[in-house]
């Protein structure tokens, strides 16, 4: 299996698509999206939502998981989705699977008219503004379960010399740009983002370099 995601991820370079990090990574940072949803109780019968899907590096594990009909994606790059679905999945697997895709680049959950279990977002908000962020939140109150969560990852900023985002837009690789930038936030400002929208959030552990965070319904 590892040889054939390689040969897989060396066909999405071959095409000129990002793979979302280094090769050498693919695996792993693809691997660890299925295995943190694992952790927090994920089964194949849930219904999961994938922000920023890209080419399917992650999303190929959670498909091959969940049951049919149940992996949503998310991805404005229409070109990285297409390649991600051809590459990574192929006409067998997505004909079994049947999982649903958008290309929205507003953030809108509502799109597929479903509510969600568990939403995951690695390295969304590494790239989004606080005011995306708190459409996220806002999103996934509206789409979820009561007893759904959101995981998402962050990278924490060094202050004085790291410090937190303050641009009003996505900063990084998108369908509309091709030039790099990482986005820091403290935990503490998406916390409080949180309890605005009536959310708990709750300070996770570092995996594949990046801070996890859980984000649950309200009492």
């Amino acid at each position: 299996m590892q040889d054939s995601l390689l040969l897989k991820a060396d066909e999405l370079e071959r095409r000129s698509i990002f793979l979302g990090g280094p090769r050498k990574r693919f695996i792993a940072a693809g691997r660890c999206q299925l295995e943190i949803l694992l952790a927090h109780g994920l089964t194949p019968d849930d219904f999961v939502l994938d922000v920023g899907c890209g080419a399917l590096r992650g999303g190929w594990w959670v498909i091959n998981f969940l049951r049919p009909g149940r992996y949503f994606g998310i991805e404005p790059n229409r070109t990285m989705l297409d390649a991600g679905k051809e590459v990574m999945l192929g006409e067998e697997l997505l004909a079994e699977k049947k999982p649903n895709f958008s290309n929205n680049d507003n953030f809108d959950f509502s799109v597929f008219g479903q509510k969600f279990d568990f939403v995951i977002g690695r390295s969304i908000w590494t790239h989004a503004s606080k005011s995306q962020i708190q459409d996220m939140l806002q999103s996934f109150k509206q789409c979820s379960n009561t007893s759904g969560c959101f995981l998402t990852s962050i990278l924490e900023p060094r202050l004085p010399i790291i410090p937190e985002y303050k641009g009003s837009g996505w900063i990084g690789r998108s369908h509309k740009s091709d030039v790099a930038g990482i986005a820091h936030y403290r935990f503490r400002t998406l916390r409080k983002f949180a309890q605005m929208a009536g959310l708990n959030a709750e300070r996770l552990g570092i995996v594949e370099g990046q801070r996890w965070i859980k984000i649950t319904h309200g009492p």
